[in-house]
């Protein structure tokens, strides 16, 4: 790992990072829960959101290694994360990855969908992260741009294997 808070996203966001918080209401019940939860654990948000990737198990597992291209053709930057933890409730699904050496970026993402006790189902992204060498810091707001559009996408993703889009 290339930061000393592994974990964070579980609990409060260290200081010295963008913090990221996106909240998504997905639907309701069971169904909604289940579909979401799918498509998070098995790497299917990354792919339908654009990315291509090479992942040591098919699933999210706590300490699998996926790397991940952003990019077209040949041209692309590589991101390689470890996944740090993973919660498998019954109302409460998702893990977190944290950064690798080489990536653009230094920390930790967190992708949690839960039904609350009115069986709405919401998806939560969680991030901190900061730039990893000089080119992501001269990136400045072009890489922070870069994280919310990648973000909102992970979000169209989920929402639409719900079903939330064709209602």
């Amino acid at each position: 790992m290339t930061y000393p808070e592994r974990g964070a996203t579980a609990g409060s966001l260290p200081a010295g990072y963008r913090h990221l918080r996106r909240r998504l209401l997905l639907g309701h019940g069971r169904p909604v829960l289940d579909a979401a939860a799918a498509v998070i654990m098995s790497w299917r948000m990354h792919r339908h959101a654009g990315l291509r990737l090479v992942a040591t198990a098919s699933g999210a597992d706590v300490g699998a290694t996926v790397v991940m291209c952003a990019g077209w053709g040949r041209v692309g930057v590589l991101a390689a994360c470890r996944v740090v933890w993973v919660l498998d409730e019954d109302d409460r699904r998702g893990f977190a990855y944290g950064t690798l050496p080489d990536h653009p970026e230094v920390g930790e993402e967190a992708f949690v969908v839960e039904r609350d006790a009115g069986n709405a189902v919401w998806l939560g992204i969680t991030a901190f992260s900061r730039p990893n060498g000089l080119l992501p810091l001269l990136a400045g707001p072009a890489g922070r741009r870069v994280q919310d559009m990648m973000t909102s996408r992970y979000a169209r993703v989920v929402r639409d294997a719900t079903g939330l889009a064709e209602r």
